[in-house]
């Protein structure tokens, strides 16, 4: 990866602008952008700066960090998007490997409770012990069903949100490795906020972020982050 790649990266965050539209952002020519792209030239120090101020980055990022996780063929459809109003019940695991274990439970509680095609989502649970993490890998992950309007019948607690708005992006295909593939497709979720200006919700009573998996033609997963309106 290098300076010209996390051009093009970033110039499709950043609204999927041409080379044309970056170059009368920059005032340069377009062959301009384009040899910046090939790395056949490089910017003076106050274009590479102007570059930062436009991508909201950092020099180090630009010029040396592997930014370029959107390229990958699983990633798609990345945008913002209003979540309505939830309602759900949620159960969290704590192991080695927890997804699996907390998904199939809500999955097996939802069946029980008389929820047919349950909405079921999840995110990292973050409340772990450097011993716990550390010492005997483990990590957490809390599950969570979506529940219809007029259920109430459960000894659960019921937890609420307000609609919110979330940047999202969608992961096609069982990714093979799903511990690269789905924690850059966070990266590029964060570089996207960032590029466009946005800022990350985090507030009490508010998801800051969630996944959704889904079959739609085949496997699929939906990852939000909370953003402010």
């Amino acid at each position: 990866m290098g300076f010209g790649k996390n051009i093009q990266f970033l110039r499709k965050l950043y609204g999927k602008i041409t080379q044309e539209e970056l170059a009368e952002k920059m005032n340069v020519s377009r062959q301009t952008i384009s040899k910046w792209e090939l790395e056949t030239a490089f910017p003076e120090m106050e274009k590479a700066l102007q570059l930062c101020k436009l991508f909201s980055c950092s020099l180090d990022d630009l010029m040396q960090k592997d930014m370029d996780y959107y390229d990958d063929e699983a990633y798609s459809n990345i945008r913002v998007e209003e979540v309505g109003p939830l309602r759900y019940v949620k159960y969290a695991v704590f192991s080695r490997e927890p997804e699996e274990d907390a998904i199939r439970h809500m999955q097996e509680w939802a069946v029980s409770s008389g929820i047919s095609k349950p909405q079921i989502i999840g995110w990292d649970f973050p409340y772990l012990s450097q011993e716990q993490v550390n010492v005997f890998h483990m990590h957490g992950y809390e599950a969570a069903c979506i529940l219809p309007e007029d259920f109430d019948k459960t000894d659960m607690e019921i937890c609420t949100q307000k609609k919110q708005i979330y940047a999202a992006i969608t992961v096609g295909e069982s990714p093979k490795d799903a511990f690269v593939v789905i924690p850059n497709a966070y990266k590029t979720l964060q570089y996207y906020i960032e590029v466009n200006g946005m800022k990350e919700k985090r507030e009490k009573g508010i998801l800051s972020c969630f996944e959704r998996e889904y079959d739609k033609d085949g496997w699929h997963m939906d990852i939000y982050i909370a953003i402010e309106p």
